[in-house]
């Protein structure tokens, strides 16, 4: 399974839409699209950084609103 394939798959294991996920790594959505169609590939740090969330957030060590908004405020 390459990388565009293991971002899709976990994109839909999480539940999330292509959006909400964009948004959550800080990503264009037409960049997401683009790793999800295999035209260009993210980063590796990225990639570490997508697993390791996710990867805490199905073990419930954080919740799926994010570090971000709970430690520095919804930005408004």
């Amino acid at each position: 399974m390459d990388i565009s394939e293991r971002i899709k798959e976990l994109r839909k294991k999480t539940g999330l839409s292509q959006s909400k996920f964009s948004a959550k790594f800080g990503i264009p959505v037409r960049t997401l699209q683009q790793w999800e169609q295999g035209i260009s590939s993210p980063p590796d740090y990225l990639v570490r950084m997508m697993a390791y969330i996710m990867l805490l957030e199905e073990n419930g060590q954080i919740k799926n609103e994010g570090l971000m908004e709970e430690k520095y405020g919804d930005g408004e």
